[in-house]
């Protein structure tokens, strides 16, 4: 792994990517036993046992990407790397703080189209930079690809 000898720069971004996944779980861990997310559940979502998991495991691959990223770079593709990656996990928080802070899942939909944006854009940024960094992401889009269609039907 080429972030074993940069264990520092992966450091960071475990702590980065898992502070996220803190704050988006502010929002939603208590939200999904409410009555209110039980009303408007799609019947083909997962059961909420898998959402932890798979946001584990896809957490994980996002820092991995990043680490992979940032260890590559070139000086002139730094503040991109940073403005890409930062847009994109401010878009996942924003989304958790629609849709189950707000209870607004037209408005948390718009912000997953964007996600959905931001995840190629990075997967594009990546190609350029480490092609792994980029393969790590495809998880990610899936998911996000998933999550609108739940998203939709859950309006």
């Amino acid at each position: 792994m080429e972030c074993k000898k940069h264990w520092r720069i992966l450091l960071v971004c475990l702590i980065i990517v898992y502070a996220v996944a803190f704050i988006g779980g502010l929002f939603t861990t208590n939200a999904v036993k409410s009555d209110w997310y039980q009303t408007i559940k799609p019947s083909i979502t997962p059961p909420n046992w898998v959402f932890p998991v798979v946001w584990n495991v896809l957490f994980l691959l996002i820092a991995i990407s990043m680490c992979f990223s940032w260890a590559s770079k070139k000086q002139n593709q730094k503040t991109s790397i940073i403005v890409s990656y930062w847009i994109n996990l401010m878009l996942n928080i924003l989304w958790s703080v629609f849709y189950f802070g707000f209870k607004s899942p037209l408005h948390a939909l718009v912000i997953a189209v964007l996600m959905l944006v931001s995840i190629i854009h990075l997967i594009i940024l990546n190609w350029k930079i480490n092609k792994k960094a980029s393969y790590l992401l495809i998880p990610y889009l899936l998911w996000i690809g998933f999550a609108i269609i739940l998203n939709y039907l859950s309006i």
